[in-house]
């Protein structure tokens, strides 16, 4: 007999940082480099002008609102998200860089809250306070008891997978990339001597391979692989062909699942020999409340992704979505309105990937082979 399928819960940008930080018990300092905004207090204010004020301060479960519920409601066997937040107390801005996110070591219990299994760090913040912010980032995680892949104190921790234990006896095992299209910059690659990130220069067939090579030299039977790469630009739904061809490959290669993340909002959704592509899971926490400019994605939108998976053979026996939407830096249920235009803006976007995605009866989304 088989090993019993798992399920996998996996979400997009989680960003504790600057306004975030700002409404938890601990808030850090607020200072700020960017253009138009000197304090991360002033994100809090635009949320507030947005949808009401923000009781501060919150408690730690307070940005991941109902998010909890579902996520008790599902029960997976692993919970996998991308940390796009330097965990550090240094004020020593990375320069040429637009924006920084930084959120207090203290007010890490609010990462805890969701009980995250592994966490990805090879993204364009988690170095923007320097490599000596790096080093506190990566002892604040260890210290909290959070597992962590993607960036290291050395190309060989930055390139480790997190392993996960299954019920069943095998692993999921969490592989974490930055890319420069996501705006990873170059010189944050680990090296042997060096901390970083494991960076992902370009999107070819001799990169595929070499990654199809780790994930060869530790995958064992009823492990499931999944490549979480940080990549492409904060807006629209288009996905490059390298970026296609990329992730063929790695599934190609021995990859179970491609979780990809950097667009603010989320992008399409393909099976690929029966294995999950998610090009893009958009935001799950921030603070771009009252932020405009970009309102036709919806990003005040966010979803929750709960992929089971045969963990045999790695392909994917079924994908739901929750659908949620960020009101005062708290994650709560979408109202049908809003679930239905996510709904056919998912399916839309992704009918030319091969999938459809429908609402089921209970409101959750659920995406199938077209």
């Amino acid at each position: 007999m088989g090993a019993s399928p798992v399920t996998l819960f996996l979400c997009g940008d989680v960003m504790l940082g600057r306004g975030v930080d700002q409404i938890l018990p601990h808030p850090g300092d607020p200072r700020l480099r960017e253009t138009y905004v000197a304090d991360a207090r002033t994100y809090v204010e635009l949320a507030e002008a947005a949808n009401g004020p923000i009781p501060g301060p919150v408690g730690f479960a307070w940005p991941w609102g109902d998010a909890l519920a579902l996520l008790e409601e599902a029960a997976p066997a692993a919970r996998l998200l991308n940390l796009e937040t330097s965990v550090t107390r240094s004020g020593d801005f990375a320069p040429g860089k637009a924006v920084h996110y930084r959120m207090n070591p203290a007010n890490l219990p609010c990462l805890a809250a969701a009980r995250p299994d592994a966490c990805a760090l090879a993204n364009n913040h988690v170095l923007d306070f320097g490599r000596a912010g790096l080093a506190e980032t990566l002892d604040a995680l260890s210290t909290a008891g959070l597992t962590a892949a993607g960036a290291g104190r050395d190309a060989d921790e930055a390139r480790a997978p997190a392993a996960v234990p299954l019920p069943g006896g095998g692993r999921v095992l969490f592989f974490s990339f930055g890319t420069p299209s996501s705006g990873v910059p170059a010189d944050w690659a680990a090296t042997a001597n060096r901390s970083g990130v494991d960076f992902v220069d370009d999107l070819s067939e001799d990169v595929a391979a070499g990654i199809a090579e780790r994930v060869r030299r530790v995958k064992r039977p009823g492990d499931v692989v999944v490549a979480s790469i940080h990549w492409g630009s904060n807006w629209g739904y288009r996905v490059f062909g390298t970026q296609v061809r990329f992730a063929h490959a790695l599934v190609d290669g021995g990859v179970d699942l491609v979780h990809g993340h950097s667009s603010h909002h989320p992008r399409p959704i393909e099976l690929h020999r029966g294995r999950l592509v998610l090009y893009g899971c958009g935001d799950l926490i921030d603070d771009y409340e009252g932020i405009t400019g970009y309102e036709e994605f919806r990003d005040d939108l966010r979803l929750l992704y709960f992929a089971t998976l045969d963990p045999g053979s790695g392909r994917a026996m079924a994908l739901r979505i929750a659908p949620l939407r960020a009101r005062q830096m708290r994650l709560c249920r979408a109202e049908p309105d809003d679930a239905e235009w996510m709904r056919g803006t998912l399916d839309r976007v992704s009918r030319g990937f091969g999938v459809r995605v429908e609402r089921e009866p209970d409101g959750m989304l659920a995406a199938r082979e077209a």
